[in-house]
């Protein structure tokens, strides 16, 4: 074989794990994009698990382990909305490189790469600074919040390394390939579980070991995806040289990236009122609603590969002008996170016994995760379709009519529930404050639909137009 039949070779092997998304059956292809995805997060949430297992097996009490479940709420906060870069790297790759502007998607990489490494030293100084007080503002009791407050420190020390790499797997994710970001994480996570065992029950170093274990494997995880897209002979092949900020691609990455960023610290600013309001139950309570909210994650996971294949799809048959293909795609997302939100949800809570007792082997805490699993887990599709539809706006491009109406819906509503409703002494109970959540999804799914019957016409108006 020569030279040249090696490189074409080589290079057919790369685009392999690319999917075309404007040509051909969708529901094959989608479920193609969205299996690794699924995956991914499974076993993301398998290694999280791992950590609170590892945890409790080297402590003398539920502390440890109520310390990391609460915290999630917050760093989810604080990550949120430099996340929302992502999501307009994944728009704008994916609609630049369907239509094959490979000078765009490479300033798009490049941008994003350096905006991603800036904003993640950001936020490792400001988690780092305010973390006790923000975890004194949620009202942390005083046994946990020391622990919390380690955590969190050492957790932030690892952000530019967590940005890069979900810069880099949404870049893969805009061509179609989520396998390659699957064994990255795989092999990171394995190493993050030997750490774990290591830290923890040979050098004893508890809360302190998990954090250090994660943000180590985190740097695996970069350094892995950075180095696949350095070889990639294609258009976003990374090329350290060229990396810099180009003013247009970061305000086109903003525009759509900054209200997904902004909806989704909203979002968990809501589920910080809602731990804070957990919190006031007491240890127990915060460990059985962690436990549940590890469990339900799984569910959780497998729904939003839809919706991120929603907009990865959208948005290439947006760029290539297949409006027929994008009514299709919603349409077979919506289908297929139904099922699967149904089918794992309620498989979910009839598990939830054994499966939270994996987690806490307390009556009482296991009953506060089974209050929280029989609310959200048997109708958590609902809040799959909500995120499939709005995906599907940002797949259109529309990033800020998404975001007030998710604001509004979903968030405003909880935040409004907790303030009423859950207040009033009558109701002050874990089950009333859990129903915030699929009211908010069923509200907010609706308006969304609204919102993109609306935009669909819009688009076939402008395309007659063109034509």
């Amino acid at each position: 074989m020569g030279e040249r039949s090696i490189l074409d070779f080589m290079h057919s092997k790369k685009k392999s794990y690319e999917i075309d998304m404007i040509h051909g059956a969708l529901t094959g292809k989608i479920l193609l994009f969205t299996l690794p995805l699924m995956l991914s997060g499974i076993l993301q949430l398998l290694f999280n698990a791992a950590d609170i297992i590892i945890v409790r097996l080297n402590a003398v009490n539920d502390y440890p382990v109520a310390a990391i479940g609460s915290t999630g709420s917050l760093i989810n906060m604080l990550v949120a909305l430099f996340m929302g870069l992502s999501v307009g790297v994944n728009v704008m790759v994916a609609h630049y490189y369907a239509i094959q502007r490979d000078k765009d998607v490479s300033e798009t990489v490049h941008t994003a790469l350096t905006a991603a490494l800036f904003a993640g030293c950001f936020l490792t100084v400001f988690g780092i600074t305010l973390c006790r007080p923000l975890l004194s503002l949620m009202d942390s009791p005083p046994e946990v919040i020391d622990l919390s407050t380690l955590y969190m420190r050492i957790y932030f020390a690892g952000m530019p390394v967590n940005l890069l790499y979900n810069i880099g797997a949404a870049v893969l994710r805009a061509v179609g390939d989520t396998r390659r970001p699957l064994y990255y994480l795989t092999l990171a996570g394995l190493v993050n579980v030997g750490l774990n065992l290591v830290f923890i029950l040979v050098f004893d170093m508890g809360v302190a070991g998990v954090a250090l274990a994660t943000i180590l494997a985190q740097a695996l995880s970069a350094f892995l995806v950075l180095r696949c897209l350095a070889k990639s002979q294609e258009s976003y092949r990374l090329i350290l040289s060229q990396c810099r900020i180009t003013r247009g691609k970061l305000k086109r990455i903003l525009h759509i990236g900054l209200p997904a960023g902004l909806q989704g610290t909203v979002f968990s600013l809501s589920n910080v009122l809602i731990q804070s309001s957990i919190n006031s139950f007491g240890a127990l309570a915060m460990a059985g609603n962690a436990a549940g909210a590890n469990i339900e994650g799984f569910v959780y996971v497998a729904m939003n590969s839809f919706h991120q294949a929603c907009v990865t799809f959208t948005s290439a048959n947006y760029g290539a002008l297949e409006k027929k293909r994008i009514d299709r795609v919603l349409i077979t997302c919506l289908a297929l996170v139904f099922a699967v939100g149904l089918l794992l949800g309620n498989g979910a809570y009839l598990f939830a016994n054994p499966l939270l007792s994996i987690y806490n082997k307390d009556p009482q805490a296991v009953a506060v995760g089974l209050t929280r699993m029989g609310v959200i887990c048997r109708v958590y599709f609902l809040c799959g379709m909500m995120d499939v539809i709005c995906g599907s706006i940002r797949g259109l491009g529309a990033s800020f009519l998404p975001m007030i109406v998710s604001v509004l819906g979903a968030c405003g509503l909880r935040i409004l529930w907790i303030v009423t409703i859950f207040s009033a002494p009558a109701h002050h109970s874990l089950y009333v404050l859990y129903l915030s959540y699929p009211v908010s999804w069923t509200v907010t799914g609706l308006v969304h639909l609204i919102c993109f019957f609306y935009l669909r016409k819009r688009l076939r108006n402008n395309y007659s137009s063109v034509s």
